[in-house]
This record gives structure tokens, C-alpha cells and sequence, in this order.
């Protein structure tokens, strides 16, 4: 499930291999992670994005651990990542990323995918 990440929310590139956007983040332990975006979506007019992190071999973590943060882009459509400090806030985004993960099994029960 969701985890709150202990992390520096800087990107340090983001790339575009045709099929996944993939985003390195800076941790506070100065080590780097690669990250798979599953999804940005919005909350009480705040945008919010889902990474994925990879494991050394690029292939999705074992374990489903993701990381939450607010999600911004500037005038020129820029990407820049905050932390979620405020603890309400955070258990109401992991509620809504629930819910999409809970409608999105749901659809491809249906095959809506």
C-alpha cells in the first residue's frame, strides 16, 4: 500500500521511454530512486501524483510501495513535487488513490480497460 516517503521531493529529470514516464527522485540519504508515475489525479483543487518506485533492475518493487506527493506545474508546464506534511491531508489522498485503485479493478472486472 501507500507509504509516506521520507524524501526530498526534487526531480532530477524525468524521461520518456514510449511507454512510462520515469522519474528520478533525490532522497534525504543523498541515494537516488527511479520511479514509474502511475498516476496524478485531484483532490479539493490540488493535484497530487503516485510514483512507483523501481528496483535496481528497472522491473516495478515487489513489495506495491508507493509514494504520495502534491504535484505542481508551472507557467511553461514545468513539474515540481512537495511533500505532504499534514497527516489529515495525506490519510485523504491515500483514501481517494484507494478508491481509484478499487475503481480501476473494477473495470477491468467489467473489461472497461
Amino acid at each position: 500500500m501507500s507509504e509516506k516517503p521520507n524524501t526530498s521531493p526534487e526531480t532530477d529529470g524525468m524521461e520518456d521511454d514510449d511507454s512510462d514516464i520515469l522519474v528520478t527522485l533525490s532522497l534525504d540519504n543523498d541515494s537516488e530512486v527511479e520511479c514509474r508515475i502511475l498516476t496524478i489525479f485531484e483532490l479539493e483543487d490540488q493535484d497530487y501524483i503516485v510514483l512507483l518506485p523501481l528496483d535496481q533492475d528497472g522491473n516495478d518493487n515487489e513489495e506495491g510501495e508507493v509514494f504520495i506527493y502534491r504535484y505542481h506545474e508551472d507557467d511553461d508546464g514545468n513539474p515540481s513535487l512537495e511533500n505532504i506534511e499534514n497527516d489529515d491531508e495525506y490519510e485523504a489522498v491515500t483514501d481517494r488513490f484507494d478508491e481509484l485503485l478499487d475503481e480501476a479493478e473494477w473495470d477491468s472486472l467489467l473489461g472497461d480497460d
